[in-house]
């Protein structure tokens, strides 16, 4: 019997949660608390939740290894220093641009838009919203943007800081700085390059097999998907009620239109005309890594299926994807940009707050600035809003942020998406200004 390709088994997962989720959430609205409908809905939520805690974990432990291994591998590949500069610069310069593009679709959008104006006027009710929400979060959402308003704007310098830190192995582990761990491994693949060749050769192939590891492991945990994805949607569509959503409408469907305006006209147009590619065939081989990205809402998290799909789909060689694509997912985040963007600019709508030219612009490079230093990881943007937002001097930061809460997960899912094939176009950009031969 032949076996549906992975992305076609991720997307039947996504959709029959979905499903699942809906009917959930209809039985147990007209069941009492205690009833055992509702308890057994719950239970089942509370199942679906460890198992796709599990598979998180599962991708995330083999995160280290894999930029570990696939970064010294592949830049010991190159010819010296002077091939990682050249390929730093190509990467460097892609990253800036996209990510700039993606704010400018943003501020576009925002101000003709203007989603948090009604009548010219701002919205009234979604400002006794934003009251409202902060009144009735729970203790979770309360904590994390006290967790988010604790932070100052010298944090800017922290992205700085964490490419250097003290222990590269408590880096990795204890606080997930995976930016230090790709600076380190490329410190130590470029002093690699430095040592006689006989030595060289002994500790690459010790890497290169390493890596080759890796690879098979990633294939385990990538076949675990379909469910994994399962277990992690049903939940989050189970909890997802109405709530403020009737309100926030508007600014949802303009933070939803600039994050597919990037992902199907922008980027496409960048690989069409910059890296002659074509795009259609990208997005097919990028299929599987899209679809995980949007239900795990983590670009570190899909990282590992991103490279598997840019070599053995896209074509784009090692010694590119082991560069472009673990920077990619710490310090290019295109849709988490854009959204920055229109979230700031929306909060100063609805409390009335007329920003200038030059106060936007602001906006623009703290959006830009901040989305390098985002982590990874689901609703990871929340912190760096708050961040700008205070520095804007924008009134009712926390309990604005606090009802954003309300639709950020559909968003966070969809903006990681954005991200991901962000860093999968770098890399067959890259890989074609090398001279490589691509299957797209």
């Amino acid at each position: 019997m032949k076996r549906f390709a992975i992305h076609w088994q991720i997307l039947a997962s996504l959709v029959l949660a979905t499903v699942v989720a809906m009917i959930f959430r209809q039985v147990a609205t007209g069941a009492e608390a205690d009833a055992l409908p509702a308890r057994g809905i719950a239970k089942t939520v509370e199942v679906c939740g460890f198992i796709g805690d599990l598979f998180m974990r599962a991708l995330k432990m083999i995160i280290v290894p894999l930029i570990v291994t696939s970064v010294v591998s592949g830049i010991a590949s190159l010819q010296g220093v002077k091939g990682f500069g050249r390929l730093g610069l190509k990467t460097a310069g892609f990253y800036a641009g996209s990510t700039f593009l993606s704010i400018v679709i943003g501020l576009l959008l925002v101000n003709t838009i203007r989603p948090g104006h009604s009548g010219g006027k701002p919205n009234e009710v979604i400002r006794e919203a934003f009251e409202s929400s902060a009144a009735n979060a729970s203790q979770a959402d309360l904590d994390k943007v006290s967790t988010a308003g604790g932070r100052e704007a010298e944090d800017f310098l922290e992205v700085f800081r964490s490419m250097l830190p003290e222990n590269v192995i408590s880096a990795a582990t204890d606080n997930g700085q995976m930016l230090g761990v790709i600076v380190f491994s490329i410190l130590f693949a470029v002093a690699l390059t430095r040592i006689p060749g006989t030595e060289m050769q002994t500790v690459r192939n010790f890497f290169q097999a390493a890596n080759d590891a890796m690879i098979v492991l990633t294939g385990w945990v990538m076949a675990l998907a379909p469910v994994g994805v399962f277990a992690l949607i049903l939940p989050v569509v189970v909890s997802t009620g109405a709530g403020l959503f009737a309100n926030l409408g508007k600014y949802f469907v303009t933070v939803a239109a600039g994050l597919l305006l990037h992902l199907f006209v922008t980027l496409p147009l960048i690989l069409r005309f910059v890296g002659r590619v074509s795009p259609w065939e990208h997005f097919r081989a990028m299929r599987p890594a899209l679809l995980l990205a949007f239900s795990t809402a983590s670009s570190s998290g899909t990282l590992p299926v991103t490279m598997r799909c840019v070599e053995t789909g896209a074509g784009a060689s090692k010694r590119v994807t082991s560069f472009t694509l673990p920077l990619g997912a710490t310090v290019n985040m295109d849709g988490t940009a854009l959204y920055e963007c229109v979230a700031v600019i929306f909060v100063a709508q609805v409390m009335g707050m007329g920003l200038s030219f030059g106060e936007q612009f602001f906006v623009v490079v703290a959006a830009l600035l901040t989305s390098v230093g985002v982590a990874g990881v689901p609703s990871a943007s929340l912190v760096a809003i708050l961040l700008i937002l205070k520095s804007s001097g924008i009134q009712g930061a926390e309990t604005a942020v606090v009802a954003l809460l309300a639709v950020d997960r559909p968003l966070d899912m969809a903006r990681t998406a954005v991200n991901v094939f962000s860093d999968s176009c770098a890399a067959v950009v890259v890989a074609k200004s090398e001279g490589e031969e691509l299957k797209v």
